[in-house]
C-alpha cells in the first residue's frame, strides 16, 4: 500500500491587510504553524511522500526570513515534499522559488517540480506528472500532457496541479487555470492532487482538492484539514481520510432580528466564540432600544474573547418602542429631537435614516446612563 498527505494554498507570507495589528501578525502565524502540523500528521501516519498542489507562497516576494522559517517548518517529517508553484508562486524566470534554491533554503528532502516533467520516485513505487504554472494566470489545459505521458510499469501514477477544474467550481476561484473534469480518467492516474479551491472538495473518486490547511475566509467548505490518502495497488480506488489541522475557526454568522427571543439566540451564540475564532457577523431586521444596547454589550464582549469579531449592524433598524420614548425622559427640546430622528427614520433616503437610527442609538444609550441608579424605566419615566 502507498500513503500520502495531500495539501494545498499555504499561503505563506499572508499579510492579512483588512485585519488590525493585533491580529494579523497571529493569523500569519498560524499558517507556518499549520506546516508543522502537516510535518507531524506525515510522521505520525507514516505517509510515503507529502503531495503539495501549488500556492505554497502567498507572493513572490516573501521575506528571507519568512521564506526559511517554511522550509525550517518541514523539519518534522523526513520523507519527500512534492511541491508544484502555483498561481500566487508562479515558476517565474525569477521567483521565490530560484530565491530560495539561490539561499541554500531547500531541503535535499523537497523536491520543487518547476517545470511539466515525469519525476519518478522509484523507492516509493510512483511516479509524479506535475503541472506546475509558470505564469500567474494560463488559459490552456497544463494537464493534458499527462494523457500521453509514460511512466514505468508497476508505478503509481500520480498528478499534481494547481487550477480550477472546469465546470464544477462556480465561484470564489483564485485564478482560469483550466483542468479537464476527467482528467484523472483520460490521464490514467491512480490519484489527481490538486490545489487552489481553499476547501476540501471531492471532484471524483480519483481527483481531490485538499483546500488550505489554515482557514482564510469566511466560509464553511471544509478548510482546515489535510487529506491522508491510501491506495492499496496499482487501479484501486484511493481511500481518502480528512485530518484536522487548522487552528483557527473562521465563523459567518448572519441572522434577522424580528422578536426578542431572535436577540437572545444571537447573544447566545456570540457567547460561544472564543480565542480560536474568527468571527464576521451580519445582523438585519429590527429591534427596539434595550435590545440594541444587550447586542452592543454582547459584541463587546465577544470582541474581547474572539480572535477577531467584525460586526456590520448597518441593516438592523432601531425601533424604539413607546415605552422606549418614555424612558428616555426626553421632555421639551429632546422630545422634539427624539421625534424628529424618528420620523427620519423611516425616510426613503436609506442614508438619512441610517444616520437616524444611529443618533437615536447613541441618545438613548446616554440617556439610559444618566438615570439615577435603582430607577425603573417606568419609574423615571414618571412627571
Amino acid at each position: 500500500m502507498t500513503r500520502f498527505l495531500h495539501s494545498a494554498d499555504w499561503q505563506i507570507g499572508r499579510q492579512f491587510a483588512a485585519f488590525d495589528a493585533e491580529h494579523a501578525p497571529i493569523l500569519a502565524e498560524a499558517r507556518i504553524t499549520a506546516v508543522e502540523r502537516l510535518a507531524a500528521l506525515a510522521t505520525e501516519h507514516q505517509v510515503d511522500a507529502v503531495l503539495v498542489a501549488g500556492d505554497i507562497f502567498d507572493m513572490q516576494t516573501v521575506s528571507e526570513r519568512t521564506l526559511r522559517r517554511l522550509f525550517n517548518a518541514l523539519s518534522g517529517y523526513a520523507g519527500p515534499w512534492l511541491m508544484i508553484p502555483g498561481n500566487h508562486d508562479a515558476a517565474l524566470a525569477e521567483s521565490v522559488w530560484t530565491r530560495a534554491q539561490r539561499l541554500g533554503a531547500v531541503p535535499p528532502n523537497v523536491h520543487a517540480l518547476l517545470v511539466p516533467e515525469l519525476r519518478v520516485f522509484e523507492e516509493q513505487g510512483f511516479a509524479v506528472l506535475p503541472a506546475p504554472l509558470a505564469q500567474r494566470h494560463t488559459y490552456n489545459d497544463l494537464t493534458a500532457w499527462f494523457d500521453a505521458a509514460e511512466t514505468p510499469a508497476g508505478m503509481l501514477r500520480i498528478g499534481l496541479a494547481h487550477g480550477s477544474v472546469q465546470g464544477l467550481l462556480a465561484e470564489d476561484i483564485d485564478s482560469a487555470n483550466p483542468i479537464a473534469p476527467d482528467r484523472a480518467a483520460t490521464a490514467r492516474l491512480d490519484y489527481l492532487a490538486l490545489g487552489d479551491w481553499h476547501g476540501c472538495k471531492r471532484i471524483d473518486a480519483r481527483t481531490w482538492y485538499a483546500g488550505t490547511p489554515e482557514p482564510d475566509r469566511f466560509k464553511d467548505n471544509g478548510s482546515g484539514q489535510a487529506l491522508l490518502v491510501d491506495i492499496a495497488a496499482l487501479g484501486a480506488e484511493p481511500q481518502v481520510t480528512p485530518l484536522a489541522v487548522g487552528r483557527f475557526w473562521w465563523r459567518s454568522i448572519a441572522t434577522t432580528l424580528q422578536v426578542a427571543s431572535d436577540g437572545d439566540a444571537l447573544i447566545a451564540q456570540l457567547e460561544l466564540l472564543d480565542a480560536n475564532d474568527v468571527a464576521e457577523l451580519r445582523v438585519e431586521g429590527q429591534v427596539d432600544v434595550a435590545g440594541l444596547q444587550r447586542l452592543q454589550a454582547a459584541i463587546g464582549r465577544a470582541e474581547a474573547r474572539a480572535r477577531h469579531l467584525q460586526a456590520d449592524l448597518s441593516s438592523l433598524q432601531l425601533v424604539p418602542t413607546d415605552e422606549d420614548i418614555a424612558g428616555l425622559q426626553a421632555d421639551g427640546y429632546l422630545g422634539e429631537v427624539v421625534q424628529e430622528l424618528r420620523d427620519a427614520q423611516a425616510s426613503a433616503d436609506s442614508h438619512e435614516a441610517r444616520v437616524a437610527q444611529d443618533a437615536m442609538a447613541l441618545l438613548a444609550a446616554e440617556l439610559a446612563q444618566r438615570a439615577p441608579a435603582g430607577v425603573s424605566k417606568e419609574e423615571g419615566a414618571r412627571p
